[in-house]
């Protein structure tokens, strides 16, 4: 049976699944490939569309589409895309800041503290994760699985993990969002080593 627009939103709304399910079916291949259009990286492509869809998954009860869930979906993946290459674009500049800046010796001693500093923060709060989330989390992030793989891996469904990373994701901003400055640079920091 084929629903309209409209119908399928209230569906999303009100938290069925199988409509959700439906749409990310319909229509991922074509947003990855639209995402692609913006990011020349197939991973990255794929994590803008991922990212989209837990979005609208997390904040369904506020969906509002105008009408066609077509072109919100185009919309929101074209605005995601647009994120992305700000922060490369940002990320980019620091690094040809940062790097005509600092003297790389006189800050090194003082980085490895902020490191370690760091990395038992973000320890801590890994550690507080709900072991399902903890275990997701980690082969996404740090096995650089893809949520396919992570779901045959573990023998759940695709949707599981994505919920499951979305939960970890929200929680770890949570707690580590008093260290976000710090966070930040280690981050761009760890990425250009």
């Amino acid at each position: 049976m084929e629903y309209s627009d409209s119908t399928v939103i209230n569906l999303i709304k009100e938290g069925d699944a199988k409509a959700f399910e439906k749409i990310f079916r319909e229509y991922f291949k074509f947003l990855h490939a639209y995402a692609y259009t913006f990011t020349k990286d197939d991973g990255q492509a794929e994590e803008i569309v991922q990212n989209v869809f837990c979005r609208i998954w997390e904040k369904r009860e506020l969906l509002k589409t105008d009408g066609s869930l077509k072109a919100y979906l185009y919309r929101s993946v074209h605005n995601e895309s647009l994120n992305y290459l700000k922060h490369q674009k940002t990320r980019d500049a620091f690094r040809v800041n940062y790097n005509t800046k600092e003297d790389e010796s006189a800050n090194a001693a003082s980085e490895k503290i902020m490191m370690a500093e760091l990395d038992t923060y973000i320890q801590k709060a890994l550690d507080e994760l709900p072991q399902q989330c903890r275990i997701i989390f980690q082969l996404s992030r740090f096995e650089n699985l893809k949520y396919k793989q992570i779901a045959g891996q573990l023998h759940i469904s695709v949707k599981t993990v994505e919920n499951q990373m979305g939960k970890a994701l929200r929680i770890l901003r949570e707690k580590l969002s008093e260290f976000l400055p710090i966070v930040i640079l280690y981050i761009i920091t760890w990425l250009y080593k």
